[in-house]
């Protein structure tokens, strides 16, 4: 299971499953992530939709044997917001479509009950950088 920051527990994501090999994040419908009545805020599927852009790249990375050797760096995102969110959970997921030494390339989707009607969707564009070795 993928480790996700405060931020994200704070607004009540989890790892609901795994995916074709990569988590899938989910998040409740409650008054922390609501905006206007009766819908998930954009910023919240925003979120949610970033979360699961990092926990798709770190699980690939993980599955190549470098994920503990590099730090990710957002270089944008880029969302479409495709539908309101309605007052239930949102599941989110992604696909890496490219992963180079440098520069990494993430598709996510947002949906609800359907898979097939996403709620949301998102570009995700990376830098991969070395860690920093401590100086001795």
């Amino acid at each position: 299971m993928v480790a996700l920051p405060p931020y994200a527990l704070s607004m009540g994501m989890f790892t609901d499953h795994d995916e074709n090999g990569a988590p899938v994040i989910a998040m409740d419908f409650s008054e922390r992530n609501t905006g206007r009545p009766g819908y998930l805020h954009g910023g919240a599927i925003g979120g949610l939709l970033e979360m699961a852009g990092f926990a798709t790249l770190h699980a690939h990375l993980e599955r190549e044997g470098i994920d503990a050797q590099v730090r990710l760096k957002p270089v944008n995102i880029s969302i479409e917001f495709l539908r309101g969110g309605l007052p239930e959970r949102i599941f989110a997921t992604g696909e890496v479509v490219r992963a180079g030494r440098r520069v990494a390339n993430v598709r996510v989707e947002a949906w609800q009950a359907d898979r097939t009607k996403p709620v949301a969707s998102c570009w995700m564009n990376f830098l991969i950088a070395p860690k920093k070795v401590a100086a001795e």
